[in-house]
């Protein structure tokens, strides 16, 4: 099974997984160069896996499927990473599938805690606020959010915490911006998107016959920022 993922929820991450493995990953370092980025990566990992062809309607190039995550994130970034994977998929005739990116940061998280941990997923969502989303397993492959994927601050956030032994994980350092205000959580393990995850979970809910949850409707939670100017201006 070969699988093409993308990601553009905060950096631009590409990668080409062959029967559960990541054989090919590329990555920026940029959370703002989505548009420019994304192309030349999927090049760079189709090469790098060794794939024959992308080329429209050639049918040998051997993806079964291609893979985005579908945030929450800014618009802009978001929406190159999701435009990208419809069209590959259109132009390989093959199905496009997406998964939250916090689902893919808590599951990654969750394969190294105890069965029955319950994790607080969160990503930078700008403007000095997080998206976040509580988690448990459900199953060795998918998770379970607790309620809704939100967006607010920090204070918001612990002030809505009802699992007070609830982990927070997240790809990296929290944001500084929020750091103080989470102190009072404990930490999880580092919680990477990985494509193999990613892969992980669509399987399972493809197994289940739930489409709903593998639809790639983007999890924007707010307006772009140039409504939230123009109306501003009003």
């Amino acid at each position: 099974m070969l699988y093409l993922c993308l990601d553009t929820s905060s950096v631009t991450s590409v990668a080409v997984v062959r029967d559960g493995q990541t054989v090919a990953r590329a990555r920026s370092q940029s959370a703002r160069h989505h548009v420019e980025t994304i192309i030349p990566m999927i090049h760079s990992v189709v090469e790098e896996a060794g794939i024959p062809s992308l080329h429209a309607g050639t049918g040998d190039c051997g993806i079964e499927a291609v893979l985005v995550g579908t945030g929450p994130a800014p618009f802009t970034g978001l929406r190159a990473g999701l435009v990208s994977a419809r069209v590959l998929a259109y132009s390989l005739k093959v199905p496009v599938y997406g998964v939250p990116s916090l689902d893919v940061m808590a599951r990654a998280a969750l394969d190294l805690l105890p069965q029955n941990e319950t994790v607080v997923a969160i990503s930078d969502a700008r403007r000095r606020e997080l998206y976040w989303g509580m988690y448990r397993a459900d199953g060795p492959d998918d998770v379970f959010c607790e309620g809704n994927i939100e967006v607010g601050s920090a204070q918001m956030l612990v002030s809505q915490l009802h699992e007070p032994s609830a982990l927070l994980v997240c790809e990296g350092e929290v944001p500084a911006h929020s750091a103080d205000a989470l102190l009072g959580i404990a930490r999880g393990p580092l919680a990477p998107i990985d494509p193999a995850v990613m892969v992980r979970i669509v399987r399972s809910r493809l197994a289940q016959g739930d489409m709903e949850r593998v639809g790639t409707e983007p999890l924007y939670l707010r307006r772009p920022d140039i409504h939230g100017q123009a109306a501003e201006r009003m």
